[in-house]
C-alpha cells in the first residue's frame, strides 16, 4: 500500500468538487513569506511528511504576518517527525472553525467492504471515542455495487445530529469522497478534520490518503505522487528499499519484501510469517546481526528471487547470507535455488569464502538441494531446525572470518 501526502490528497479530492482550503506547497522561509505577503491573510503551515497526529508533535503552525510565516516554515524544515525530516511544508488559508467533525472511508477486514467511520467530535483521537463513547460514532458499510446513496450519507450525518444546510453540504461532500475513495483503488480516506465554519461551510481541513499500490498500473494520473510501499514504514523508504519494491512489482508471482536494519553483516531471506521470526530470532540470540529483513513465499519467479537475493547482497557491509523457509511457505524450492544461485554467481561470490547457509523444506526440495550442492552452498533440509540451521550460520561466520583476520 502507498500513501499519498496531503497537498496531493486534497488536489484529488478537489478535484471532484470537495471544499478544500487555498493551498501552496513551500520549501523555504523565503518562498513561504513571498506566499503570505501575496495571500495578505492568516495561514497555517503544516509539515508535509506521510504520518499522522503532525498537531502533536508540533509540526502544524499558524501565522499571521508574511514575517511569522518565514519563520514557522524555517522552523518546521528544521524538524524530524517520527523519524521523517521534513523537507516541504503544506502552507493553507486559516478557517474561521466554529465546529469540527471527522469522516474516514476504508475497507472493513472482516466484512470485505468499504466502512464510512463518521462523527461530529472531530479533531480528537478517534480511537479513543470510540472505545469511551461508541454512540458519538456512526459506522455505515457500503455496497459496492450500489455505491453510496445520497439519502444514505444524509442518513450518517442526521444521526449525529446535523440539520439544515450543514447537512446538505456533509452529504454531498460524503457522496464525493465515496467516489475519490473508489476511483483511486483507495485503502482509506481520512478527513479530520471535517470542519464547519464561522460562514456555514463545510471544508475539509486536512486529508490523508493512502492507495493499493498493486492498482497503480490502472491509476497513471497517480504515478509519482504516491509513496509505494510506505504503509509499512516507521521512516523514509531507503533507496534499496524501493528497487526491491519495484522487484517485487515486476512480477505478480508470489511476494519479495525487504527492509533495512542499521548496521549487520548477515544478509537474511526467510518464508514469511512465524517460521521467519523463529529464524531471525534464532541469529540474534545466537550473536548474529541481520543486515535486513525479508520475506519472499507465495511461488515467487526465479526473476523475482534473483532480483531480491541481488539486493539483499548489494547492502555495504553484507558478509554472509542466511536463507530459511519452512514447508507450510508452499514454495517451490528448485526455483529459489536457481534464483540465488544465479544471483550468487553474478555478483562472484564464492561461497567458500563468503558464508552461506540454506535451510530449506517443500515442492521439489531434492533438486533445490542438487542445485544449491552443485554450487558449494551449504545446504540443510527438514533433517535440521531452524535453530540448527542458524547455529550452522553463526559457526560459519566465525570460521570464514576468523581465518580471514
Amino acid at each position: 500500500m502507498g500513501k499519498v501526502l496531503e497537498n496531493h490528497s486534497k488536489e484529488l479530492i478537489r478535484q471532484h468538487e470537495v471544499p478544500v482550503p487555498q493551498h501552496w506547497t513551500v520549501a523555504s522561509g523565503e518562498e513561504a513569506e513571498q506566499v503570505a505577503r501575496k495571500y495578505g491573510k492568516p495561514v497555517v503551515l503544516k509539515a508535509l511528511v506521510p504520518v499522522g497526529k503532525r498537531g502533536k508533535a508540533g509540526a502544524v503552525k499558524f501565522a499571521d504576518t508574511p514575517s511569522q510565516a518565514r519563520e514557522a516554515v524555517e522552523a518546521l524544515l528544521n524538524m524530524t517527525v517520527r523519524n521523517f525530516p521534513v523537507e516541504k511544508v503544506l502552507m493553507e488559508e486559516r478557517l474561521n472553525i466554529r465546529e469540527e467533525w471527522y469522516v474516514s472511508l476504508t475497507i472493513d477486514p472482516q466484512k470485505q467492504l468499504p466502512v464510512i467511520i463518521a462523527t461530529t467530535e472531530g479533531g480528537v483521537d478517534v480511537e479513543e471515542l470510540a472505545r469511551k463513547n461508541p454512540g458519538k460514532i456512526v459506522f455505515f458499510h457500503v455496497d459496492p455495487f450500489c455505491g453510496l446513496m445520497p439519502y444514505q450519507a444524509k442518513e450518517i450525518w442526521n444521526r449525529l445530529g446535523l440539520t439544515g444546510k450543514p447537512l446538505v453540504q456533509a452529504s454531498a461532500i460524503l457522496c464525493r469522497l465515496y467516489e475519490v475513495f473508489m476511483r483511486y483503488d483507495c485503502y482509506l480516506l481520512e478527513i479530520n478534520p471535517l470542519v464547519l465554519t464561522e460562514e456555514g461551510n463545510v471544508v475539509a481541513a486536512a486529508s490523508v490518503m493512502g492507495v493499493d499500490d498493486a492498482a497503480l498500473f490502472r491509476q497513471p494520473q497517480l504515478e509519482g505522487i504516491v509513496e509505494v510501499g510506505s504503509e509499512r514504514s516507521w521512516r523514509p523508504l531507503t533507496q534499496l528499499e524501493k528497487e526491491m519494491i519495484a522487484v517485487n512489482n515486476a512480477d505478480y508471482r508470489g511476494t519479495a519484501r525487504y527492509t533495512e536494519m542499521d548496521g549487520g553483516d548477515i544478509g537474511f531471506m526467510c518464508g514469511g510469517g512465524g517460521g521467519s521470526l523463529l529464524s531471525f530470532d534464532a541469529l540474534i540470540k545466537l550473536g548474529g546481526k541481520p543486515a535486513n529483513y525479508s520475506e519472499t513465499g507465495g511461488n515467487p519467479s526465479e526473476e523475482k528471487v534473483y532480483g531480491l537475493t541481488k539486493g539483499i547482497l548489494s547492502k555495504e557491509g553484507v558478509r554472509g547470507l542466511f536463507v530459511a523457509h519452512n514447508i507450510t511457505n508452499n514454495t517451490q524450492i528448485d526455483v529459489m535455488a536457481r534464483g540465488i544461485v544465479r544471483a550468487i554467481k553474478e555478483l562472484g561470490i564464492n561461497p567458500k569464502t563468503f558464508p552461506i547457509v540454506v535451510r530449506e523444506a517443500g515442492v521439489n526440495d531434492e533438486e533445490g538441494r542438487r542445485i544449491f550442492e552443485e554450487a558449494g552452498i551449504t545446504y540443510f533440509g527438514e533433517e535440521v531446525t531452524i535453530e540448527e540451521a542458524a547455529a550452522k550460520m553463526i559457526a560459519k561466520m566465525k570460521e570464514v572470518y576468523a581465518c580471514q583476520s
